[in-house]
């Protein structure tokens, strides 16, 4: 397993996101179908805490690993990139061991007094051991794309889900005789074997290498890594530090809905799965080009990293400007067909049609969010990941106001939450931007945007126009897949004829390329 171009390594990983989302969909769609809308909504409130607690115990290593180790690969420099590594896996194990205990035994607290539904204590105590998992297979993958090779990080998430999709309607519906609560913790159960899965592959792939052996001299290293331990912290502090701003967001987003609604004068039950409802079944359909996003912050950290080492700025450029392009015609397509098809999604999927005013509602915006991880990615790359923090408690603290002051609001209620989500969204991303701009005069390609803007709208007419013609109800599986897909080749189509794809990228693409001469 090689080196791959900048490029390709982000198609790998987009193609192995593509998958694992298709998987993580069906496997929502499981959870809803056995413990219904309440367990989901159980589930959900369980989860911030646990995205909490695997920040606080990473302590943004993952970026500050890749970074480095893409730093000293340039410098073939081994004896640095296993000292990395040792230093990395020490942190990592003792904070979470120390992390896993704390959430254990903060569980009875935290269902009790912070999510004011004793019911969640089952799911937090289901999940605490795949903070450890986590936690080392991160060091892992920080390594293979600090060396950009991206295969191992790719291959893991599919592995991950299909583990994690075997399991869940086994667990769940093993559980639920003793109560939703207990489904919910079956379907942590399920997360836990996933990542443990995962973490297997990811160490027979290091193991396969047999570059590095991490045991011989291990104590050696490790005394001598003070310096390596002191660069580490200057990366990853700060991402850790927007990372756990946005992981505290997160933690307290379910807490501030709950009480906001309980001022509304909704019971506590039906605030429960309403939470379910907007973060459990709206937002991850939502989150459906993220597997894109994600894939292309993961690889621009080393990418841009390298080029800055090196001092290659016409280079950062333009590979900040690929990602944006790709997270554009990403982001587009999706914004179409989640606003357009909603309905039809939320009554396929979930037998949930109600909840499509939030998708609706909020997928306009979502455009925004799909350039945040990219422009987060370049500015910790550029060792701008302070800045990246400011700008993400800024968009956390404007957010919980906003939901206090909105979902608090009768005629709002959960959807007063929705929008207070959107607002955090655009203004961490237009701050991200701004940053980028100040720090070094990065443009957007103008022509790009417009194309872009014009290939949403025309698709959107279209889009509108098929689901009226193939999608006889909501309920019409084939119509509304076949209007799907029709939509989508259009906004290819008029992409190619605008040219924001051409055939040089398609040459690219692993297992199409081949086919393009």
């Amino acid at each position: 397993m090689s080196k791959q171009t900048f490029l390709r390594g982000t198609l790998f990983l987009i193609l192995a996101g593509l998958i694992t989302k298709v998987l993580g969909f069906i496997n929502r769609i499981v959870m809803v179908r056995v413990m219904g809308e309440e367990g989901v909504g159980l589930y959900m409130m369980a989860v911030p805490t646990l995205i909490l607690t695997i920040t606080l115990t990473r302590m943004g290593l993952p970026v500050a690993i890749s970074k480095m180790v893409a730093e000293a690969d340039a410098e073939g420099n081994r004896q640095k990139i296993k000292q990395i590594l040792i230093v990395s896996l020490s942190i990592t194990t003792v904070l979470s061991v120390i992390f896993t205990t704390m959430m254990i035994f903060a569980a009875p607290f935290l269902s009790k007094e912070v999510f004011t539904d004793e019911r969640t204590f089952y799911p937090l105590v289901a999940i605490a051991p795949v903070v450890s998992i986590v936690a080392l297979s991160s060091v892992l993958r920080g390594y293979f794309q600090g060396l950009q090779n991206m295969r191992p990080s790719a291959y893991s998430q599919v592995i991950e889900q299909i583990v994690r999709i075997c399991l869940v309607a086994v667990l769940t519906g093993a559980f639920l005789p003793y109560g939703v609560e207990f489904a919910a913790a079956g379907a942590m159960i399920s997360v836990v074997l996933g990542e443990l899965a995962s973490l297997l592959f990811m160490f027979s792939m290091f193991k396969m290498k047999k570059r590095i052996k991490i045991r011989s001299g291990f104590f050696n290293y490790l005394k001598g890594g003070r310096g390596t331990f002191n660069s580490l912290m200057k990366i990853s502090l700060p991402t850790t530090g927007s990372q756990l701003i946005g992981s505290l967001s997160y933690f307290f987003e379910p807490i501030m809905v709950a009480r906001s609604l309980a001022i509304a004068g909704v019971a506590t039950t039906l605030a429960t799965k309403q939470y379910g409802h907007l973060t459990g079944l709206a937002i991850p359909l939502l989150f459906l080009p993220t597997f894109i996003t994600y894939s292309l912050q993961v690889s621009l950290v080393p990418a841009i990293s390298e080029a800055h080492a090196q001092k290659q700025y016409k280079q950062i450029q333009h590979r900040l400007s690929q990602a944006i392009r790709l997270s554009m015609v990403a982001g587009g397509l999706s914004v179409v067909i989640t606003y357009i098809f909603a309905v039809p999604l939320m009554d396929i999927m979930y037998n949930a049609p109600h909840v499509a005013i939030y998708v609706q509602v909020m997928a306009p915006f979502f455009f925004f969010y799909y350039f945040q991880g990219p422009l987060a990615a370049a500015l910790q790359a550029l060792d701008l990941a302070k800045a990246a923090m400011i700008n993400s408690f800024i968009g956390a603290g404007v957010k919980l106001l906003a939901i206090f002051f909105l979902a608090s609001r009768p005629e709002l209620g959960i959807m007063g939450a929705a929008l207070a989500i959107v607002i955090g969204i655009l203004l961490v991303t237009l701050l991200h931007f701004a940053t980028l701009v100040k720090a070094i005069g990065f443009s957007l390609v103008v022509s790009d945007l417009l194309k872009g803007v014009t290939s949403i709208i025309a698709t959107g007419f279209a889009g509108h126009f098929l689901y009226q013609t193939f999608s006889s109800s909501s309920t019409d599986l084939l119509g509304t897949v076949l209007a799907i897909s029709v939509t989508s080749i259009i906004y290819f189509v008029i992409l190619l004829l605008l040219g924001l794809i051409n055939r040089h990228d398609l040459r690219r693409m692993p297992f199409i390329g081949k086919f393009i001469h």
